[in-house]
């Protein structure tokens, strides 16, 4: 009896691809909603395995600690705040209608207060190129233009653990351990090293696919590897 494929297994579920998310430190979202201000200072600079940029222990004025993501040149003892009476400053969190444009931006809320969702990666920015009636243009890091309600907050800097790529693994143990901590499986065959039974592109006398490598969207689990759904297919002529 053949194998389940990948996308097979991986829908079924299981330990394998489940996110570890037990031993994530934080949800990291921003301390108020955009209508208040509250100010903190930064105790503490830590680890968190959920992801691959630092992240700041911060205690508020009321004694509370949260953990935010925290943007280059920040460090231990720095005055942070969220709120419209943040102030522009680097780490600050306010609304993107108070934050001058030109200015570079990250962890921004997709809708008012629901905490930020773009632009969290290490070493990315984005960047406040507009303002036209209640909305908000940002060049996002891909280079695309997206448009945002200008109520919602972002925070003024560029995500801390730039150049985190550039550092080579060396061994297959770090690999390991990072590809363990985003629930991926790893070390991962291709289909055309697999047997005739355990994958469509497997077996043959050679490694190939042996068949068209884009699927229908319609098409059945246990067949659909490759380019699924593809819009189109062939050389891009110029």
């Amino acid at each position: 009896m053949g194998h389940r494929i990948i996308q097979q297994n991986r829908g079924r579920g299981g330990p394998t691809y489940r996110a570890p998310s037990h031993r994530y430190k934080a949800e990291l979202k921003h301390a108020c909603p955009n209508t208040e201000t509250v100010k903190g200072q930064i105790a503490d600079i830590e680890h968190d395995p959920a992801r691959h940029a630092p992240i700041a222990l911060v205690t508020l004025e009321d004694g509370k600690k949260v953990y935010m993501l925290i943007t280059e040149g920040m460090g231990v003892g720095d005055e942070v705040a969220w709120g419209p009476q943040a102030g522009v400053k680097n780490g600050n969190t306010l609304p993107m209608r108070d934050i001058p444009i030109g200015a570079y931006i990250c962890n921004i809320e997709a809708r008012p207060n629901d905490g930020g969702k773009f632009v969290r990666s290490s070493g990315v920015q984005a960047m406040l190129v507009g303002k036209s009636g209640g909305k908000v243009a940002v060049q996002m890091p891909s280079g695309k233009q997206k448009w945002f309600h200008e109520l919602c907050m972002a925070t003024i800097g560029i995500v801390a653990g730039g150049g985190r790529g550039e550092k080579p693994f060396v061994k297959a143990g770090n690999k390991y351990h990072k590809m363990k901590s985003q629930a991926q499986k790893w070390p991962r065959s291709s289909g055309v090293k697999m047997n005739v039974i355990d994958h469509p592109f497997g077996g043959g006398g050679h490694q190939h696919p042996g068949r068209p490598k884009t699927v229908a969207r319609g098409t059945s689990p246990g067949r659909k590897v490759g380019h699924i759904a593809a819009r189109r297919t062939g050389k891009w002529k110029k």
